[in-house]
């Protein structure tokens, strides 16, 4: 059972210069909402309530100024500083002491997860005792990510970094769920070409163990990496979309925490007098009736 979560919400954000020369990419705003609310969404959607944010060191303050430890959303926050990013699995090296004798999630900062299913999925794969669970994506163009190739079972039977040419359109997610042997092998790891620790060298020590199974996001879910401006300004107009279409907003923390029963209404009238008049304050006022 996963009930701890890390959020890597640190790294450079080069490829959304210069915005992100004062500013962290995980607080930029994702249509109506900052980027961080997604990925904290997706944790608290699995019913985790533990939750480690990895922030680059220096920019600290500018995160507990949205989400302070003690918040308003029944859940448990803290942080750690990143001096420099070296790769997704420094984060287990970072975490080491928060994750414990725990299994552990890991969710990129600048990923964005959508989808009728995806609470369904995530409940399920929660209850992981051993191994690991990647989540896959189809997408257009495989050869700028990291590709997967699974059997009938899910289970994950060869893994490419961007493959120039490939039969697998099914690419890594920035979603992970790992046993407590994580932060074990990833002391393990040795920096690849590029001066990092490899994600994909970590899920290969999973495989190599015949440990490693894969979940689905199919048509009725949506992954975007917001990692770049285009792709930023896609997932902000898709959220545009969804939300003035259904009246319902995504990423809303204090909803899920409300559903979810970890806090009252009292708890959504501070939230209300903390955001001060706007329209996510409005929908929240809703939550209240």
């Amino acid at each position: 059972m996963i009930k701890k979560g890390i959020i890597l919400a640190g790294g450079k954000g080069t490829r959304m210069s210069p915005l992100t020369k004062a500013v962290n990419k995980q607080l930029l705003p994702l249509y109506d909402k900052p980027l961080i609310f997604y990925p904290l969404s997706v944790l608290m959607l699995a019913g985790i309530k533990d939750i480690l944010i990895i922030v680059n060191k220096g920019q600290l303050n500018q995160f507990r100024k949205i989400l302070p430890e003690n918040n308003n959303f029944g859940i448990k926050i803290s942080y750690k500083e990143q001096l420099k990013p070296n790769g997704l699995p420094e984060a287990f090296l970072i975490g080491e002491k928060f994750i414990g004798k725990d299994n552990v999630a890991l969710i990129l900062g600048d990923n964005f997860f959508y989808g009728q299913s995806l609470t369904q999925s995530l409940k399920k794969n929660i209850s992981l005792k051993k191994g690991a669970t990647i989540f896959l994506h189809p997408v257009r163009n495989p050869n700028l990510y990291g590709v997967a190739f699974t059997d009938k079972k899910n289970k994950v039977k060869k893994l490419i970094e961007k493959p120039k040419k490939t039969n697998s359109n099914l690419a890594v997610t920035g979603l992970y769920f790992f046993d407590n042997d994580v932060t074990k092998l990833s002391k393990k790891l040795k920096p690849s070409s590029r001066g990092e620790l490899e994600i994909i060298d970590l899920l290969n020590l999973y495989k190599k163990k015949n440990n490693l199974k894969a979940d689905l996001i199919g048509r009725g879910g949506s992954w975007l990496d917001t990692g770049n401006i285009e792709d930023f300004y896609d997932a902000s107009n898709f959220i545009s979309t969804v939300e003035k279409r259904q009246g319902l907003k995504i990423a809303c923390l204090e909803e899920i925490a409300y559903k979810n029963r970890w806090i009252s209404k009292k708890e959504i009238k501070d939230s209300i007098k903390f955001y001060g008049n706007c329209e996510y304050s409005k929908y929240l006022k809703n939550l209240d009736t």
